[in-house]
Parts: C-alpha cells; sequence; structure tokens
C-alpha cells in the first residue's frame, strides 16, 4: 500500500523554478530516502508535500487521499509530521516543553504520557536534561528534541528534513541509527539527506535528486554499485 504518492509535481518560488515534473511513491512501513546535494530541491520537495509551497502541477495522495491544495494544519491532522531542517526548537523553553509542544493534536493529546516516554526511551539523554533549557543544550542533543517532538505528534509518516546537518560524525551515526531504529518499530519514514553514504545503508529505497528532478532510483545495494552516483555522491 502506497502512503505517499507523489505524481509530477512542480513547484517555484516566485519566477524561479524550482521542482520539475517529480515523481515518487512510499509504502506503508518503508523507509525511502531522497538523496540530494544542497541545493537540489529536496526540502522544497517536503514542503510541497505539506502544503507550505503549493505546487502548480501535479498531485499528493495520502493515504489515497489527495492533500495537494490543503493547509498545513490539516495535513498534519492527517497524520503527517515532519522534523524540520534546523531543528527550530523554542530556546527559552525546557527538553520537556519543547516535546509537549508537539502534542497539541487532538489525537496526540490522549497518548501525551504514553509518547513521552517513548521519547524518552529513544533518547535517555532527554531524561536527564528534561528540565533544561533548548538553547543551552548541544547541537546533537537539540536534534533529538526535533525528533522527539516529532514522535509526540503520534505520527503515522514522518518525514526527516537533513537530521544529520552540522553534527559531528559520532552523533551523525548516532541520529542514523536512531532513524533506524523507529523504522524497525514499524513507524513510515520519508528520510531527506545529503549524507548519501549513511542514508543509502538504513534505506529500504532510494531516490537521488539533481536540480529539481529526480534522475535515478533504486535500493542502496544498486546505487552504491552506479558509476555515476559512486563518483558523484561517494568519492570514488
Amino acid at each position: 500500500m502506497n502512503v505517499l504518492e507523489v505524481q509530477g509535481i512542480s513547484a517555484s518560488y516566485e519566477d524561479t523554478r524550482v521542482l520539475w515534473d517529480i515523481s515518487f511513491t512510499v509504502k506503508k512501513g518503508r523507509l525511502v530516502a531522497l538523496l540530494g546535494a544542497n541545493g537540489a530541491g529536496k526540502t522544497t520537495t517536503l514542503k510541497s508535500i505539506c502544503g507550505l509551497v503549493r505546487s502548480f502541477a501535479g498531485s499528493v495522495r495520502y493515504n489515497g487521499q489527495v492533500i495537494s491544495g490543503l493547509p498545513v494544519h490539516k495535513v498534519v491532522e492527517m497524520g503527517i509530521t515532519l522534523v524540520p531542517e534546523g531543528r527550530q526548537l523554542f530556546p527559552k523553553m525546557t527538553v520537556e516543553e519543547n516535546l509537549l509542544a508537539g502534542s497539541y493534536l487532538k489525537k496526540a493529546k490522549g497518548k501525551r504520557k504514553e509518547n513521552l516516554d517513548r521519547a524518552y526511551a529513544v533518547f535517555p539523554r532527554l531524561a536527564e536534561r528534561r528540565t533544561q533549557m533548548a538553547e543551552t543544550l548541544s547541537g546533537g542533543e537539540q536534534q533529538m528534541v526535533a525528533i522527539g517532538r516529532g514522535l509526540m505528534q503520534s505520527p503515522d509518516l514522518i518525514m526527516f528534513d537533513e537530521p544529520s546537518l552540522g553534527l559531528s560524525p559520532l552523533l551523525v551515526e548516532e541520529v542514523f541509527r536512531v532513524v533506524r531504529a523507529l523504522h524497525d518499530q514499524g513507524l513510515t519514514i520519508f528520510l531527506v539527506e545529503q549524507n548519501v553514504r549513511q542514508a543509502m545503508k538504513i534505506a529500504d529505497y532510494c531516490y537521488v535528486m539533481e536540480n529539481g528532478r529526480i534522475v535515478q532510483e533504486g535500493s542502496g545495494r544498486d546505487l552504491e554499485s552506479d558509476p555515476k552516483v559512486r563518483e558523484a555522491y561517494l568519492g570514488y
């Protein structure tokens, strides 16, 4: 079953064309990655799915229902959660207050304690820092809060926008371990990443984007054996 179906979407920022006839699918329970260099159009693709950017062609379906043109809050209410690039936390609020800010949806309020316990189980370090201000956390810890806040929404589909960006190699490994663990728990995941090597290791299926277009797709193993992908993204 396709949870997410993006069919031929094109999008622009004013007069600047960014996406060109983008199509891909995310099946239920799978971890799908959209890979590419910075500026390829990956974040705009996410924003088009969420309704933050309106596409002028094509359609987005979620569980078979067209969501193109819906306001952002309606898309979120349907079960889609975005963990944004750059964390975007409330710096003057505590770790726990930031997490609880993710439980505002009606369906999530009833699971607030359950989801909070889940977030702390996934990130034990956050439980230790629950009363600490978000602005005092390290970059890796802030990314943990951002992911935990997304889990607080009880998502059916969670989308990550560059979760490893700006982190040390050790923390990058930890973030990808957590994303894979969430997938192993049955969560459907759409991962946007420029860390191609790491993303290919954990994804069930990958799409490669260049200059606003999908140029290749396949399993991580298939793409890793492709000379063009190796030269462009893996350095060998």
